[in-house]
């Protein structure tokens, strides 16, 4: 039997890395392009969001939550020079990327799969690094069989290799262009080059896979248990094709599950929650959680990957090392160390997000090597203070000695 969908969604997240000392100047691109717009969040319109994440880490990823009426329109009256700089200082901001409709896309020439973009956001660190997060859904279509493949296809579609036919097919059509444009072309207007994040050893050509789908209760329900239907989960989780053949063990994804039907995986290339209808709760408060609170937890925890990749290759720079030693003081201090919420469920998805990131494994490896530049700057201070100790003392010798020839004639 063919498995259904009632509903569906998924993000794919492409991260990208600002140049040091461009930051400014891309807040300022931003702001000057016509189709991005700050999101300025509201605590009684995103009230769930402002509960869930404790103070720090919402006044670090959220800081417009502080934004009263008054202090958003002065800032839209300030010249753009200035609203960058002072965008420039926060954070983190988060800018919509809109467009005059629906954009609709479809996967090869014929029979393929129709697909709608429903959002874009640009989600930027001052540290440089940011996320573009591409919003889709399957259209007109209700077998997870297209879920499947259309997860399997997108996330390359910006892949160097252009002439792949399954890929290079995939195009946008939207009134805000003269003609139709590439994905590809896409990105590379938002996230400009790549050369930065290829110096982290970040995939650009492969997106991150985000994405919720609600099945058919008809497949899994209190008589028709999960175990009928895992082969298809392990497929979804692992971002592979519908006819796929490989036997994969479930162990080799991270699995979670907080709920009766739903049940989540977890890896490097990305987060799939599969859930079935037969609970009213996993079709009408799940997938908002899942798009805004754990989809956040998500980026910050992809955040602080990437952050200690760049705080470890700049450590290797002599001209960067005391600058970067600054950096991962008040990373440790202000990031690390701090909980992010009180909710029992994020609470345990944040740590299952830092075991398969091996965050603990990198954030060590970051301070062993700061420990040992620590010593060692401490060392050659104590070598420097030292000889400038023996330098005077040999001065102050000299003069002793000159003193007492000048003083031995006189007697």
């Amino acid at each position: 039997m063919e498995l259904k969908t009632n509903y569906q969604y998924t993000y794919f997240i492409h991260p990208f890395v600002i140049k040091d000392g461009k930051y400014q100047s891309y807040m300022l691109k931003m702001i000057k392009n016509k189709n991005c717009e700050l999101k300025v969040f509201q605590k009684e319109k995103d009230l769930k969001l402002y509960q869930y994440f404790l103070p720090k880490i919402r006044e670090f990823l959220f800081s417009s939550f502080s934004y009263g009426a008054n202090k958003r329109r002065k800032l839209e009256e300030l010249p753009i020079e200035t609203r960058a700089a002072l965008l420039a200082k926060n954070p983190c901001n988060i800018f919509e990327y809109t467009l005059k409709k629906d954009i609709q896309g479809k996967i090869d020439k014929s029979n393929g799969i129709f697909f709608n973009i429903q959002k874009i956001e640009i989600i930027c660190f001052s540290t440089g690094i940011c996320f573009l997060a591409i919003k889709t859904n399957v259209e007109e279509y209700t077998e997870f069989s297209n879920v499947l493949n259309f997860n399997y296809k997108f996330r390359d579609i910006n892949h160097e290799l252009k002439n792949l036919e399954n890929y290079d097919n995939i195009r946008i059509q939207t009134d805000t262009f003269a003609d139709t444009k590439t994905f590809q072309e896409l990105i590379r207007e938002i996230t400009g080059s790549s050369i930065e994040a290829t110096r982290l050893n970040i995939d650009t050509e492969r997106f991150l896979t985000y994405s919720y789908v609600c099945i058919n209760q008809e497949a899994w329900n209190q008589a028709d248990q999960f175990n009928e239907i895992k082969y298809q989960f392990i497929k979804y989780a692992n971002i592979l094709p519908a006819d796929n053949s490989r036997e994969y063990e479930y162990e080799e994804i991270k699995t979670f599950s907080k709920w009766k039907y739903a049940k989540l995986g977890l890896s490097k290339i990305g987060m799939m929650l599969f859930s079935s209808s037969n609970d009213m709760n996993n079709y009408t408060i799940l997938p908002e959680e899942y798009e805004n609170q754990y989809f956040y937890t998500y980026i910050f925890n992809l955040y602080k990957k990437i952050y200690l990749k760049k705080i470890e290759l700049e450590l290797k720079n002599i001209t960067k090392i005391k600058k970067a030693r600054k950096k991962f003081v008040e990373f440790t201090k202000n990031l690390w160390i701090q909980e992010i919420t009180e909710d029992e469920t994020g609470t345990l998805l944040n740590d299952k997000m830092q075991e398969v990131f091996e965050l603990d494994k990198l954030y060590s490896q970051v301070k062993y090597k700061y420990d040992i530049l620590y010593k060692e700057l401490n060392f050659e201070k104590q070598r420097k203070t030292m000889l400038m100790i023996v330098f005077i003392l040999g001065i102050s010798l000299l003069l002793n000695i000159l003193n007492f020839i000048i003083i031995i004639p006189r007697i």
